[in-house]
């Protein structure tokens, strides 16, 4: 059939649809007849119920029906013989003019955009590299250690210092009266692990079991507890018991502990340089990865379908409220929220799905079986029992859509960085552990 496409405004578009009034009513008429087979109404015995009454009860919903049914087919099917690719749902809206025998209807809808990309080789993308030293792996033999310390109970006299633990009784009041949370009996805490705030543990460190101190603790005005942000407080503490930590030794004994498989200080080492190892991997792969993308959208001239970014946006609101409501917030499900708190990122991601996709489709970027398989091995070595992994992945298609997806990412960052003006750049071990 011939189809007229009238554009509206950049990516809007108009079709005029026309269905024979006798069809739909042939319609309307053929699932009338099917429903009066096994409709049950008072009066009547199932499959007798006449007609008429059938229609007069059940016309205007079954018609209803037929419509959507009939109006969506023909609007797909002018769609495809238009070669359109259209982004989010049709308003469709009966036409003032219909001609004779015909019911006409318009549908107004948006296409996805042409997207550009200029040429890669001007782009410009910084790739952060990080190695893992000694350094990072002594420093997080400590912190396996600290992980399995244990305490042993100092002698009376011993004044509190720093990697002791300490149990305390405390009660702070601000302008004389008490506060939520400003009070604990027998609450532990170890001294210098910055568990509390560094007035309190000032203040505790140097007592001896059995004292007691009053002092002034400032809080920060962006404490986290709000009644108390910015304000003064003062604080009774009794020290009840200190008690050592004793760390245990770096030998076979404490790789054993760790479930090494060799278990020395050189397995050890060893397993622990492979996980810090894949750890950097993964996180240079995420930061690299934004790089690139940023690097990307810049190139990339388009016209963002507003169907497709309030989906987004109404993803991202809908994700926003769940988020409230396992936090407790009473009727998070009616939490008015603002399209603009989350219209850039949402025209972002948009930009980005669009932009992706046309250089995966340009290119040939589409994950391969082998690529997607050789991942998901990779995730499972770092698990206890691999193969179980690797079966969990597979037994479900959405965990193996986001595999697929993440493959897809990772192949068109190299194919940026194999076109683009790259410049390296060290970035310490620390620096990179502490970004999330």
């Amino acid at each position: 059939m011939s189809v007229t496409v009238e554009t509206l405004e950049k990516l809007e578009r108009k079709i005029t649809l026309t269905l024979p009034v006798g069809v739909i009513q042939t319609e309307v008429d053929s699932r009338l007849r099917k429903l009066a087979r096994t409709v049950k109404m008072d009066g009547f015995r199932p499959g007798k119920v006449p007609m008429n009454v059938v229609a007069q009860r059940y016309g205007y919903s079954v018609h209803y029906e037929v419509m959507n049914d009939k109006v969506g087919e023909a609007f797909a099917t002018a769609a495809n013989e238009a070669k359109l690719r259209v982004a989010g749902q049709p308003r469709i809206t009966e036409s003032e003019a219909s001609p004779e025998g015909q019911m006409a209807f318009d549908a107004v809808f948006e296409v996805f955009p042409e997207v550009k990309i200029a040429d890669l080789a001007t782009a410009e993308v910084e790739k952060l590299a990080t190695e893992v030293t000694d350094a990072a792996i002594d420093k997080t033999v400590e912190i396996l250690r600290k992980q399995r310390r244990t305490f042993a109970q100092r002698a009376q006299d011993a004044a509190a210092q720093d990697t002791d633990r300490v149990t305390v009784d405390f009660e702070g009041k601000i302008d004389g009266e008490p506060f939520e949370g400003g009070k604990a009996s027998d609450f532990q805490f170890i001294l210098g692990d910055g568990q509390m705030l560094k007035e309190f543990e000032d203040a505790t460190r140097g007592m001896k079991s059995g004292e007691s101190k009053t002092f002034p603790l400032a809080f920060p005005a962006e404490y986290h507890g709000k009644d108390v942000a910015g304000k003064t407080a003062d604080f009774l503490v009794t020290l009840k018991k200190i008690e050592a930590a004793h760390l245990p030794e770096v030998d076979g004994a404490l790789a054993k502990a760790l479930g090494i498989a060799e278990a020395t200080v050189e397995g050890l080492r060893a397993d622990i340089r492979k996980n810090l190892d894949r750890e950097v991997k993964y996180r240079l792969l995420a930061r690299n990865k934004q790089g690139v993308m940023d690097a990307l959208i810049a190139k990339a001239e388009l016209d963002l379908p507003k169907s497709s970014v309030q989906a987004e946006l109404d993803r991202m609101i809908e994700s926003a409220r769940a988020d409230l409501k396992q936090r407790g917030i009473k009727d998070a499900d009616k939490a008015p929220i603002p399209d603009d708190i989350f219209r850039p990122q949402a025209e972002r991601r948009v930009r980005l799905g669009l932009v992706v996709a046309e250089l995966v489709r340009a290119n040939n970027l589409q994950a391969k079986p082998e690529q997607i398989k050789a991942h998901i091995d990779e995730l499972a070595a770092s698990y206890e029992k691999p193969a179980d992994v690797v079966r969990w992945y597979y037994g479900d298609n959405r965990r193996m859509a986001e595999v697929e997806a993440i493959v897809i990412e990772n192949n068109v960052t190299e194919f940026v960085l194999s076109k683009a003006k790259v410049s390296e750049k060290a970035m310490s071990f620390d620096d990179l552990m502490a970004q999330n």
